[in-house]
This record gives C-alpha cells, structure tokens and sequence, in this order.
C-alpha cells in the first residue's frame, strides 16, 4: 500500500525499459523478491527445491569439476528403427573401427604385418571408410613398399570422392603419395600429386614440400641436360654464328652450351665475349668470374675480364686482373696490351673526362670493397692526409710497395687525381 512503490510500479508498467532503474530502490528489490517466493509456492517442498536447484546453479571449485567423471564420447545409437539390413551394416562399421584401433596399437608397437591385417579386416568390414585404406598406406611407407603405398593412397582417394570422405583425408592421402614416389626418386609424379593435395585442402606443410620437390626437379633436369659432346656441338655452332657476326644467335647458342657442360670455362669465355658484342656487360662479367673460379689459371679468363672492366671504366681491376695474367703468363700479349692502355688511361684518359664523368667513376669506385677497404684503413687515412699537408711525409710512406699499390689503384679508381 505504499504509495511510492505503486506509483513506480506503474511507471514500469508504462515503459519496461525503467525496471532496471527502479531496481536501484530497496522496497522495489524486496517487492520483486517476494513476488518470486509467492510463484515457487512458498512450501517446505518448494523451498527444499530452491535450496536444491540454488546448490546446482552454484559454480562449482575447479577441484570439483575436474573430479567430475569425463562425459561419454559416444552415445548409443537408437536402433530401434532400423531395417535388419541398415542394423547389419551398422554392426559391421562399428566392428570395423574396432580393428582400426587394434591396427592402431599394433602399428604404434611396430608390429606392422599385424597392424595391416587388421586394416585388411577393418576395409573388408566396412569398404567405404576411406581411413582404413590411408592407415594401410602409412604401414606400407613405414614398410617402405612405396609403388604399393601410392597404390593404396591413390585407392584411398576413390573411395574417398565416392562417399564424400573429408577434404582433409583425400588431401592426407595425396601429400603421402606424394612422399612415397619422392622416394622412388619420380618428383615429377610428387610434384603433381602435392599440388592435387593443394587442391583438396591446402596444408603449410604440404607447400613447403611442394617447393622443396621443385627445387629438387628443377636441379635434377638441370643435371640430366648436361653433355660434354652436346655442349661442344652447341660451342661450335656458336662459334660459327660469332664469325658470321650474328651475336643474337651467337649468345643462344653459348648459353646452350653452358647448361650442357656447366663446369667449362673455356665455353663461358666465349658467352662472354658475345654478351659484350650485345652490350650486356654486367652478364659478360658475370660469365667470366665464374670461368675464373672454374680455372683460375685460364689465361684468356683474366684477359677478357680486364677487357670488360675497361669497358666498364673500373680501371684499378683492369689493372689487377692484366697483372694476374701476367704473373701465369708473362709473354701473354693480350694482357701486355691491356695493361698499357690501361695505364694510359690511367694517365690521359681521366683529363679528357668531363666533371661529371669524373663523378660518377669515382662514385662507381666507392662501390667496390676493395676500395671502401683502402679508405677505411687508419694507415692510410693518415697517409692521404699526410699526401695533402706534409708532403715530405707522404713520399715517405710512398716507399712502402703496400702502401705504392694502394695509392695506385685509388689513383686508377678516380679517388686521387694526379697533376
């Protein structure tokens, strides 16, 4: 009867959306209460029931719940209204699973004949389970009868599209396909069945398989392509084309000629000398270095990279790499040449240059090690300083054959210019 209280709870009737706000009131909380006991009953029944339902709803300690037994995982199928024959094959699946697991533990403790009879049972069982076939592939790698575990994947994936196995199986089936015929050393055939795998359901481990196979083929054709009598041919043929001064056709052919004997220096010489006569002579040099590394002692090598470096304007390796030659050969007129054009150039060459051709040698120069190497020394740091404020001191350490060679091939890079 207060007239408080029945004046919200008509305000509550006019708009519901106030009730929390009106539970705020202690007279409201207790009104809402005592509706609530009147609507259990009020008996000793009812609140026994209360109590009881209050102790269910309570949340339990984490020591109780974990004392608590594990819900079954499988619930007993009601069979009541199956025909004999759907109760039969149902009876024959569940036997089937049995035999799967008895395959299971005797495939864990490596009694693999064991473990395949009892796949072999379990398929009998129930042939359309594609996982008794993908079990028995397992034991056939583990085995390694590979031919017959891509057999059983290849089997298992038929039976798998044909009562719509999981994604995820048939892809399980192709990545261990995959891996038995990378054993038997085909990567083309387990290239193809990973990206068939890819397609059925995409897998991080399957991709890192598929690139590794790649890089397996791709090094595998690279090494079956290769012949010496081929690769002479191809030389001659690029020969033939260079004398004509077809240089296009000249490089074709050199470059067919190094795949066939990759290990030929004198066949990358050559691919060399055609690069330049197309102007590519980053890939001449490229070529040469690696005829270098093949046979450091090819003559004819060092005479064409310096011939390069020239072109490219990197003086100071000219330099060296004529002098090598020389140091194999000393009578070897090509270096011999090379080296007094170089030095030539050394000397006249850099007054003919413009400012900004001065620039962009020296800047190319300060790309090399070699030359960053030289800077960086605090002996000759101090020597260049010495070069610029006490001369006397400079001429000094110029006596010094190190430190002479050094300031020569800054000299030739275009980091020092002599007047």
């Amino acid at each position: 009867n207060d007239p408080q209280v029945m004046g919200k709870i008509k305000m509550i009737q006019q708009n519901p959306n106030l009730l929390p706000t009106m539970m705020s009131d202690p007279k409201m909380m207790q009104l809402l209460t005592a509706m609530m006991g009147a609507e259990d009953g009020g008996d000793e029944e009812g609140d026994s029931t209360r109590s009881s339902a209050a102790t269910t709803n309570r949340p339990t300690s984490s020591k109780a719940a974990a004392s608590e037994p594990e819900p079954m995982e499988e619930v007993e199928e009601d069979w009541s209204d199956l025909t004999p024959a759907e109760r039969e094959k149902k009876e024959a699946q569940k036997k089937a699973k049995l035999e799967k697991e008895r395959g299971n533990e005797l495939y864990k403790a490596k009694q693999l004949d064991e473990a395949l009879e009892a796949y072999d049972a379990a398929i009998a069982l129930d042939p359309t389970n594609m996982t008794f076939y993908n079990n028995k592939a397992a034991v056939l790698f583990t085995q390694k009868k590979y031919q017959e575990c891509v057999d059983m994947c290849l089997q298992a994936v038929a039976i798998g599209k044909e009562h719509m196995g999981p994604f995820e199986d048939r892809a399980k089936a192709y990545a261990r396909a995959a891996k038995a015929y990378q054993k038997m050393k085909d990567i083309g055939k387990a290239i193809e069945m990973c990206q068939e795998a890819q397609l059925e359901s995409y897998d991080a481990n399957t991709q890192r398989l598929l690139k590794t196979l790649e890089l397996e083929k791709k090094k595998s054709d690279a090494q079956s392509y290769q012949d010496d009598a081929k690769a002479e041919e191809a030389k001659q043929q690029g020969n033939e084309h260079f004398r004509a001064q077809d240089w296009a056709k000249a490089v074709q052919c050199y470059e067919d000629a190094v795949k066939r004997a990759p290990k030929n220096a004198p066949i990358r010489n050559n691919l060399a000398a055609a690069l330049c006569k197309v102007m590519d002579f980053s890939g001449a040099q490229r070529q040469i270095e690696t005829a270098i590394e093949i046979d450091p002692k090819y003559v004819k090598a060092w005479a064409r990279k310096g011939d390069i470096e020239m072109v490219m304007k990197e003086y100071h390796k000219a330099m060296d790499s004529y002098k090598h030659g020389l140091e194999l050969d000393p009578d070897n007129t090509v270096c011999k040449d090379g080296l007094r054009k170089c030095s030539y150039q050394i000397q006249m060459g850099r007054q003919n240059m413009t400012d900004d051709e001065k620039k962009e040698q020296a800047a190319h120069a300060m790309a090399d090690p070699q030359i960053q190497a030289i800077l960086q020394d605090p002996v000759m740091q101090q020597v260049l300083k010495d070069l610029g404020e006490n001369p006397a001191a400079g001429q000094q350490a110029m006596a010094d054959p190190l430190v002479r060679e050094k300031i020569n091939k800054l000299i030739a890079a275009g980091i020092i210019e002599t007047r």
